[in-house]
């Protein structure tokens, strides 16, 4: 079959295309007038899924946005979201739900988990590409209750998802109150433990350098240095007084007296030796002169040996010194080490305190940080446009269904118009009869106007048509 054929036996049949298009139309029409409406509104949310957290000021991880958008759609349309919404809107005691609840399960189950299951048909969640942002979908019949689906929706997914940002957060909270309690114990036991220590044993800090004994065991070794030093040089000035009479010691050359009577001594001796040569021995004043020099020689071995016992019991008294200092410092000592021993055991003393003080330091700012944390109102979903009121409905669209339906209509009536023509086969044009034939076309016959024909139809012209002849 050629186009043009086609363009014929369309214009032939076009009382069926134009009949099917109507019918169509009007079915169309009709059904969509019927037809119950749908309206439908969106609330857009806003997922702040990377920040910075306004509680604590750390910086939230960076997560997977398309995992991430897929896990809030799933919570958006989750059961649970759904029982907070029919909850919100006081659903279970409208009176309407309840009949139609008792209508459809016979009032069995539980009408809360009906109307979950009646909320999550009418609502879609779709997010948008490559952003953080979510749109909550309502659809349905009467335009107020879905832009109330809708807003409840997107508030219940808020409540949601801030219980579950804080519900951890309020758990670890009294988990840290209970940890803050018992180092507060542990603190104050390690602090009386150590009070009672440095009490017990009398120490006041654990620096050695603020410790009395340790300065007088500083001090007595100093003296036993200095006491060394002249016990020492009191030994050498004794053994220098026992040689050679001790004449010849420093503390004899030293001394002004001794000096002063070896001299008188060497004036007597000298005035001694002229008057014996002089006179006799039993002059008087020889005898006299003799008696002088007798007496100053036995007052200065007298003040040699006075001097030298001096030295003598010097040295004694320093080595007895030098000895008492020895054993006060090695008294000292024995004290200050056993002092040391307990210092050692007060520093562990002070470490554990020190240890308890920072872990409850620690603990008792986490316990701060997560009960402000687990306080805070804070989502990280925001509300960008509620939903509203929609004013006209989506479905049925009228005009866009008769668009559908002329072009549906058109296509079947094309169609229906094809298989009349096919049922019921006729020669329309001349070249049909020539091809069918076989023959040489000798003229053509112009029918005018239509007329009754007389068993000739089947060839496609009328006996009573006007005939004009071709060569």
């Amino acid at each position: 079959m050629t186009f043009p054929q086609l363009l014929v036996i369309l214009r032939a049949r076009y009382k069926i295309i134009l009949v099917t298009l109507f019918i169509s139309v009007l079915v169309t029409v009709a059904v969509s007038l019927v037809l119950p409406k749908t309206y439908k509104t969106a609330t857009t949310l806003l997922l702040n899924y990377k920040g910075t957290d306004p509680v604590s000021g750390q910086v939230l991880p960076t997560q997977l946005a398309s995992g991430y958008m897929a896990t809030q759609v799933d919570l958006i349309t989750s059961r649970s979201v759904a029982l907070k919404v029919a909850d919100n809107l006081g659903l279970a005691d409208n009176p309407a739900t309840l009949q139609r609840f008792k209508k459809t399960n016979n009032g069995d189950g539980s009408i809360r988990e009906y109307l979950a299951d009646s909320l999550l048909k009418m609502v879609e969640v779709t997010p948008t590409r490559e952003s953080s942002m979510l749109e909550i979908v309502g659809k349905g019949s009467d335009p107020t209750f879905v832009a109330a689906v809708a807003n409840g929706f997107a508030n219940a997914y808020q409540e949601l998802n801030l219980q579950i940002k804080i519900t951890p957060l309020q758990q670890a909270s009294k988990y840290f109150a209970i940890q803050v309690k018992n180092l507060r114990a542990d603190l104050e036991a390690s602090r009386n433990k150590l009070s009672q220590y440095q009490q017990q044993h009398g120490l006041v800090s654990i620096e050695n350098h603020l410790d009395v004994e340790s300065n007088r065991l500083n001090e007595l070794s100093s003296q036993l240095v200095l006491a060394q030093a002249q016990a020492i040089e009191a030994s050498s000035r004794g053994n220098q007084a026992m040689g050679n009479g001790g004449r010849d010691s420093p503390d004899v050359i030293g001394n002004s007296l001794i000096q002063n009577l070896k001299a008188s001594l060497a004036q007597a001796e000298g005035k001694f030796a002229l008057l014996s040569q002089n006179l006799d021995r039993n002059h008087p004043q020889y005898q006299a002169a003799k008696a002088e020099v007798d007496r100053l020689r036995q007052e200065l071995n007298a003040n040699i040996s006075a001097t030298n016992n001096g030295t003598a019991n010097n040295g004694r008294i320093l080595r007895q010194r030098e000895a008492e200092v020895r054993a006060a410092l090695n008294a000292q000592t024995a004290k200050v080490l056993q002092l040391n021993r307990t210092r050692d055991e007060m520093t562990v003393l002070v470490k554990d305190a020190d240890n308890a003080q920072r872990a409850y330091d620690a603990a008792n700012l986490r316990l701060t940080q997560t009960e402000l944390e687990g306080k805070s109102n804070q989502s990280d979903v925001t509300v960008l446009n509620l939903a509203a009121v929609p004013i006209l409905p989506v479905s049925p669209n009228i005009v866009l269904n008769t668009v559908l339906s002329v072009l549906m209509g058109t296509m079947l009536g094309l169609a229906l118009a094809v298989l009349a023509e096919m049922s019921n086969r006729r020669i329309r044009t001349a070249d049909e009869l020539s091809n069918l034939l076989n023959a040489p076309m000798l003229g053509t016959i112009v029918a005018e106007k239509p007329m009754r024909t007389y068993g000739v139809s089947n060839l496609g012209f009328s006996p009573r048509a006007l005939l004009s002849w071709k060569g």
